[in-house]
């Protein structure tokens, strides 16, 4: 099998599957797509408890039907966004020029061209798999990502291979430091999804939500200070199905006085600025993802 990772011979057969479905033009693939949201929302009910409540919690203003309503839309966005990530195994990259926009890359150039390596930060709002794929296929520098190996062999050799093909390079959370003290000189751009939620012993910094308390990572921050990198929010709005209009927002540039005080000042900047985004558009957001289960001490 061409370029294919070295996976076990069971996998075989999966890994040609994924292969072939991807193949199919997403005008067909959609239609496999509100199949599954059918099966999704009202039989599995996959994640509706977690869903409900974080809507919940993060919309108090807004009534119970309305908070349905984005429920239902996020649940097709939702799927769309695995079907989406499928399409990413073969997807070329005149496709994908034409299913992204960057409304403001010059604002990304500015640095890059003048030989600044520039650190994005992202979130799980609209498709955020098909983000770091653009800038390799969209950008003349190299877009880089950082990501945590996922647990499972196969599905870790898959998405590093789905994730890499169009020309980005993935680079381990473990090796990070590494990484940029050995290429701190190159012009690039590595984005991180910086909304994830930190393991309760790791919480360093705390804000404000969504209307609740929430532990963000500051590792995008803290490298900014290390090397002086600028950072830049990279908001993610979609346009219609399958289509998807980026842009940048300057947060700011690392500073080593502000990490010596313990203040995150970038941190905090970019989780309003994610707040706003989701409640512009608030069943692009992940609603799946157990955001808030850490409580403050």
């Amino acid at each position: 099998m061409k370029n294919r990772p070295d996976i076990p011979l069971r996998y075989y057969p999966l890994w040609l599957l994924l292969k072939g479905l991807s193949l199919l033009p997403l005008r067909v693939l959609y239609l496999l797509s509100d199949f599954l949201y059918l099966l999704v929302y009202y039989l599995i009910g996959y994640r509706r408890k977690v869903v409900d409540q974080n809507l919940r919690n993060s919309f108090p203003e807004k009534g119970e039907e309305e908070r349905k309503l984005i429920a239902k839309q996020f649940y097709r966005q939702f799927v769309d966004i695995i079907i989406e990530i499928l399409k990413l195994g073969s997807m070329r990259r005149e496709e994908m020029r034409r299913r992204i926009h960057f409304t403001n890359q010059e604002v990304l150039d500015e640095y890059v061209q003048q030989g600044t390596p520039a650190i994005t930060m992202g979130a799980h709002a609209g498709n955020w798999e098909w983000i770091l794929s653009a800038g390799a296929v969209q950008f003349g520098f190299p877009a880089e990502g950082i990501y945590k190996p996922l647990h499972n062999r196969f599905f870790e050799a898959y998405m590093l291979h789905i994730r890499s093909r169009l020309g980005a390079r993935l680079i381990r959370m473990k090796d990070t430091m590494r990484d940029f003290i050995r290429n701190r000189q190159v012009p690039r751009v590595i984005a991180m999804l910086s909304d994830q939620t930190p393991p309760l012993g790791e919480a360093q910094y705390w804000t404000t939500f969504m209307n609740q308390d929430a532990a963000f990572y500051v590792g995008a921050e803290k490298l900014a200070n290390t090397f002086g990198y600028p950072v830049l929010y990279l908001e993610v709005t979609r346009a219609k199905r399958g289509h998807y209009v980026l842009t940048f927002h300057p947060i700011g540039m690392g500073n080593k006085q502000a990490a010596d005080e313990g203040e995150f000042p970038i941190t905090e900047t970019f989780a309003r600025m994610l707040e706003a985004t989701i409640r512009r558009n608030p069943a692009s957001y992940l609603w799946t993802h157990r955001r808030w289960k850490h409580r403050r001490s």
